[in-house]
């Protein structure tokens, strides 16, 4: 098996792990409440540890690369400032139609923007995996198990919202689908065009970015609407939860 086409196809898998996130519409549901306070909570506790201790770590080790670490702290802070500003640029895009909106339109729109997020976190995922795939088959492999676990909670904060949203299981899964696909496009992309572009810097601010989107998401979107639906010790147990399911895929990993 070549290098090229080894290194893809592990990202192929780490996006398709997307899907597993879509499972639960696919069973019984007795309270459909509690499982959308559940899931949006526990989304909401992955996207700001994935955050935390993922990306604004792996954005300051790149950039540090480049700069002394006053300046890299800096450019991180100002990178994922800008981040959080895109977030809220995207979230303007989608207005709610009334400051009366239904729970349905609203978690409507919270599974589309938390589709573009994850698109736009799985891209840069993607073009890591097959790098480090190509260079080092175990390196890409351990790096493939790690993100099927961090994707797994990132496409339950897709399909959920909006299989209850439409009534739909076959839009949440597309739009979970196309979000998982995101990952080996990235590969694809860094094979055809983007390897000779990639920097340890241009990952950096990148990362810092995606940061700042997941933050703004979070504590904006996804912890907001679980509040909505006031299970209030349902929201923070379950944030708190995908906080420790995160921390403890690291421990493993």
């Amino acid at each position: 098996m070549s290098k090229v086409f080894y290194a893809f196809l592990l990202s192929l898998l780490a996006g398709l792990s997307t899907l597993l996130g879509a499972i639960p519409i696919f069973g019984k549901t007795k309270n459909k409440e509690k499982m959308i306070t559940a899931s949006l909570a526990f989304a909401g506790g992955v996207m700001t540890c994935v955050s935390l201790t993922d990306l604004i770590p792996e954005s300051y080790s790149r950039i540090i690369e480049s700069y002394q670490p006053f300046p890299s702290v800096l450019i991180l802070l100002i990178f994922f400032s800008v981040g959080v500003l895109l977030s809220i640029f995207i979230d303007k895009l989608f207005p709610n139609s009334s400051s009366n909106s239904t729970h349905t339109s609203k978690l409507y729109r919270v599974g589309i923007i938390s589709m573009l997020a994850i698109i736009a976190h799985n891209l840069p995922e993607g073009i890591a995996t097959f790098l480090s795939a190509s260079e080092n088959a175990k390196l890409g492999l351990l790096l493939t198990l790690a993100i099927a676990l961090h994707n797994i909670p990132e496409g339950i904060s897709i399909a959920i919202p909006i299989y209850y949203s439409t009534n739909s299981k076959k839009k949440a899964f597309s739009y979970t689908l196309l979000s998982g696909l995101s990952e080996p496009l990235g590969a694809l992309l860094a094979f055809l065009v983007l390897s000779p572009f990639v920097t340890p810097f241009r990952m950096g601010f990148l990362f810092a970015m995606i940061a700042g989107i997941m933050i703004h998401i979070s504590f904006y979107e996804l912890l907001p609407e679980s509040w909505s639906y006031h299970d209030r010790i349902r929201t923070i147990l379950f944030f708190v939860i995908g906080v420790f399911f995160m921390l403890l895929s690291h421990v493993l990993m």
